[in-house]
């Protein structure tokens, strides 16, 4: 009773590879002179990415027109729904 009983698995047979040498980051050469510099297509194109991704931010966060107008639109349609539902309390209420 004392004895337990394992679950044994086959053998599987396998060969240990030796992992290949990590090698340093490649750093694209047209980006960087080589004293590390960055050049200026590289610089530019990172500023016209940070300005697109700066632009999207300020019209996702509604300080845009349309934003505005989009929250406008959806504060009437907040308020026609809670006079509507006024409306609907008042003559279940019989007044």
């Amino acid at each position: 009773m004392g004895e337990h009983q394992r679950n044994e698995l086959p053998a599987i047979e396998a060969e240990l590879v030796d992992e290949p040498e990590s090698a340093p980051p490649v750093v694209p050469a047209f980006d960087y002179t080589e004293s590390g510099v960055p050049n200026f297509d590289y610089v530019r194109d990172r500023i016209e990415t940070r300005v697109g991704t700066a632009a999207a931010a300020t019209e996702l966060s509604g300080d845009v027109p349309e934003a505005k107008s989009v929250e406008e639109r959806m504060a009437e349609r907040d308020q026609a729904g809670r006079d509507r539902l006024e409306e609907i309390r008042r003559s279940m209420r019989g007044e």
